[in-house]
């Protein structure tokens, strides 16, 4: 089976308006992103940077879009984030309340940015665990710079969430998708409170894994997915804990590849290994699919063929990101 994670960038200045443009047909850079997914063939596909609503009408849009385009997916799963949501503090501290940086997560409107499930196969909804509203003060070693009280007692770990997602294969057994998507380590000021926090958002995964949190380790096969916003050679922040969990003796990193040919200029990583392109910042590897080591990774891949291609201009009227794919072989 093929896994997938893909940043869509499905946001805009307000909530709902994704909605609308999608109801519409789609702009195109929408239709740009259908194109994308149908033609990455996931069977089971995690989307981040996709506006959350209640009644989940934005991914039922998108999968109608896709079922379209030849790319059915029955099972849908939004996912709540953090952003968007009040602290009831002023963390930028400039002065005035409940502006988007004095949210829960970065967000100009609730919901801005989550995280989605498209899936050929059955969710088992009974079985989700939802760590998005864990305390970042409560992680072992947090490295949250927050001295109130008050704040630690309410300020959540995860930006764009943390989620435990059971998928049923055929034989009835399942594999755990551990999704994630970190908020950006930059951003911020010289108490560096985005960076650490992007740390932690990673080094939740080794704590859970490890036991040492309030929550059972997840049961294998699984697989960490989604977005750490952090490439463990190059840009901006703290990368130990992501360098951690790419080494883990119970984890593999297949180290999926694109096919660009691209090279960046006094970087240390392998341009081959990019997610997304920034600019001023270049390529980086910033989505990460790990599964556990029980998992036969039969393939993997990021779909970003050279300029020459086709595809290549879709890609990039798509996302600033690119797909990344892992075909497995499950025990």
């Amino acid at each position: 089976m093929r896994i997938a994670t893909y940043n869509i960038d499905f946001s805009d200045k307000g909530p709902g308006l994704v909605l609308q443009s999608l109801a519409k047909g789609g702009t195109p850079q929408q239709q740009a992103v259908i194109a994308t997914i149908a033609d990455l063939d996931a069977d089971v596909l995690l989307l981040t940077g996709i506006d959350y609503d209640a009644e989940g009408q934005t991914l039922a849009v998108l999968a109608g879009a896709l079922a379209n385009a030849g790319a059915p997916y029955p099972y849908l799963l939004p996912l709540r984030p953090n952003s968007g949501l009040a602290t009831g503090f002023d963390l930028n501290g400039n002065g005035r309340l409940g502006e988007p940086r004095d949210a829960m997560a970065y967000g100009r409107y609730a919901g801005e940015g989550g995280m989605a499930v498209l899936s050929r196969l059955p969710i088992d909804t009974a079985q989700i665990r939802d760590f998005s509203t864990f305390l970042w003060a409560d992680l072992p070693r947090s490295l949250s710079p927050d001295t109130d009280p008050a704040l630690r007692g309410v300020q959540r770990l995860s930006s764009g969430g943390h989620y435990e997602v059971p998928v049923t294969l055929p034989n009835g057994k399942s594999i755990r998708l551990l999704a994630f998507y970190a908020g950006p380590p930059s951003f911020d000021g010289d108490d560096d409170r985005n960076g650490k926090r992007n740390h932690d958002e990673a080094a939740f995964w080794l704590d859970l894994i490890a036991g040492n949190l309030p929550f059972a380790p997840p049961a294998a096969p699984f697989a960490i997915i989604g977005q750490a916003s952090l490439d463990a050679q190059d840009g901006e922040g703290r990368a130990e804990a992501l360098r951690t969990l790419l080494a883990h003796p119970l984890l593999r990193d297949p180290a999926p590849r694109g096919t660009s040919g691209r090279v960046d200029a006094g970087q240390f990583g392998d341009a081959a290994h990019d997610t997304a392109l920034y600019v001023g910042l270049g390529g980086l590897r910033v989505e990460y699919i790990l599964p556990s080591c029980d998992i036969f990774v039969q393939a993997a891949g990021v779909v970003w063929p050279p300029d020459t291609d086709p595809k290549a201009q879709v890609l990039a009227t798509a996302s600033r990101h690119r797909p990344v794919w892992v075909d497995i072989n499950l025990p």
